[in-house]
């Protein structure tokens, strides 16, 4: 139950007032997806003007999403409980101060404690937004359209920041993809509160805090180890302790989610099979894609030459294989069954993935990135949307904004942990080559190196659903309330 009825939320202002509800929460998830992957060409530039090492760099694309995805669970529970406007206007006023900060940075600690305040605003505002959308649209045909829109909005969103991310880099400044927030964030303050009312949960329950603590805290530590490992070597005292930290921090969640009375994450939940199966696979493939992203758009910008708006226009036909993935994802799983769309979605990835890893710094654009790039988004069409309907298999009006929160940050965690041990690896065999055969070929070897373990992960996810995942097609009854990300 709500302070609002469902009734009222539906014939509260209209048709109207629905659809300017449904214009402002899009815009703010544009936004919010955009900035997952905004900074993606920018990096190059952002290193040079504020001196990162490739290690610092990961950090500006990790803060978010580790924010994001680590807060996530928690803040979906405080929207129901202090109110779903009241968090969702709070996570937008946060993001667009963070954004602010992260425009004016100076240092590289400051960029990215400004991108973990914005990954925070992020996790406070999305859950929250859903919630208001499903209020406000009851029945189910014209919620199933709504939302639509709105993930649709999300994937559009996450698409083209990096063409946004690359014009504003190129043409004006990089600091520009984070004031753009601006304009947004205060027409959805000034907006919001005069288009819907606010809701609550009327049921009171204690929030999860230690548990909530646990879970955003052992990814923090583990990228950190990682990312430190880089640096120091791997029998380094500060990364080996920051990642017996994180299994510890893991270890202690588990603990104290079996014995609270309100857990943040029931673990019958997560034991269920076929979740369970589809979010180990969404983590691996989350790993994989978050990296390419990074590495590829670093191999571009440095080996190929090409400026940031080049650059981001060059990653566009990557957005043009997942629709086309997608389509055929529809038609396979309808005709086939889940699992067996998923098998093949990801292993096109790996052969897609195994394909990039051979560029060198000979191959042009059109002879050696672009046919890898579409060869590795059509599978990841392929596999995302009947990966995102598994992993909220058995999900029901109770439980289906937890499925939905778990996959997001599954798919948030594991990119940042995929990314943070990618770049790792390929930053410490780039050192290694340097000495013997020059930077540049270096760089080009441990960019190959990289995608390799990239594309052995997402041939890891395929064994799994191969293997694993014995039910049957119809037993997926899920129906998601999210679009998955397509952050990559």
């Amino acid at each position: 139950m709500t302070s609002i009825s469902t009734a009222e939320s539906a014939s509260a202002g209209g048709a109207a007032r629905r659809r300017a509800v449904l214009i402002v929460l899009c815009l703010v998830q544009f936004m919010l997806n955009l900035d997952d992957n905004v900074v993606s060409v920018a990096l190059p530039t952002v290193r040079d003007d504020l001196g990162f090492s490739t290690a610092g760099l990961a950090w500006v694309v990790n803060g978010y999403i580790l924010a994001f995805g680590g807060f996530l669970l928690l803040f979906g529970r405080v929207a129901d409980l202090l109110g779903r406007r009241r968090v969702f206007l709070s996570g937008v006023a946060l993001f667009g101060v963070a954004s602010v900060f992260c425009g004016l940075a100076q240092e590289p600690w400051q960029l990215v404690a400004g991108r973990f305040i914005q990954g925070s605003g992020a996790a406070m505002a999305s859950p929250a937004a859903l919630a208001l959308l499903t209020l406000l649209y009851p029945g189910a045909r014209e919620r199933a359209k709504a939302i639509g829109v709105w993930g649709a909005t999300a994937a559009v969103g996450a698409t083209s920041g990096l063409v946004i991310s690359g014009a504003l880099t190129g043409f004006a400044s990089w600091r520009w993809i984070f004031l753009i927030n601006v304009p947004v964030v205060v027409a959805a303050m000034v907006l919001l509160p005069r288009l819907v009312a606010e809701s609550r949960s009327e049921r009171r329950t204690r929030i999860d805090i230690s548990g909530a603590v646990l879970i955003a805290g052992a990814p923090v530590l583990l990228v950190y180890g990682l990312l430190r490992a880089s640096e120091t070597g791997w029998g380094g005292a500060g990364s080996t302790a920051a990642m017996i930290g994180a299994v510890l921090l893991a270890v202690a969640f588990v603990a104290v989610e079996k014995r609270t009375d309100e857990p943040l994450v029931p673990l019958s939940f997560l034991a269920f099979r076929p979740r369970a199966v589809a979010n180990v696979a969404t983590l691996l493939f989350s790993a994989a894609f978050y990296a390419m992203a990074f590495l590829l758009m670093l191999h571009i910008q440095t080996v190929l030459g090409y400026g940031p708006f080049t650059a981001g226009l060059a990653y566009l036909p990557f957005g043009a294989g997942i629709l086309a993935g997608m389509w055929v994802s529809s038609r396979a799983v309808g005709r086939f069954g889940a699992r067996p769309a998923i098998v093949a979605g990801l292993l096109i990835s790996a052969a897609g993935l195994l394909l990039m890893s051979g560029i060198d710094g000979h191959d042009s654009y059109v002879s050696g990135v672009l046919p890898a790039l579409l060869v590795t988004s059509a599978g990841c069409g392929m596999s995302l949307p009947a990966l995102a309907v598994t992993a909220l298999t058995g999900t029901n009006g109770d439980n289906a904004g937890i499925g939905s929160a778990v996959l997001t940050s599954v798919q948030q965690v594991g990119g940042a942990v995929g990314l943070a041990i990618l770049v790792t690896l390929a930053t410490r065999r780039s050192d290694t080559l340097a000495e013997s055969i020059g930077a540049e070929p270096a760089a080009v070897q441990a960019f190959s190196y990289a995608l390799t373990v990239a594309a052995a992960l997402v041939g890891l996810a395929a064994v799994l659903i191969a293997t694993m995942l014995r039910s049957r097609p119809s037993t997926f009854a899920a129906t998601p309330t999210e679009a998955p990300s397509t952050a990559p």
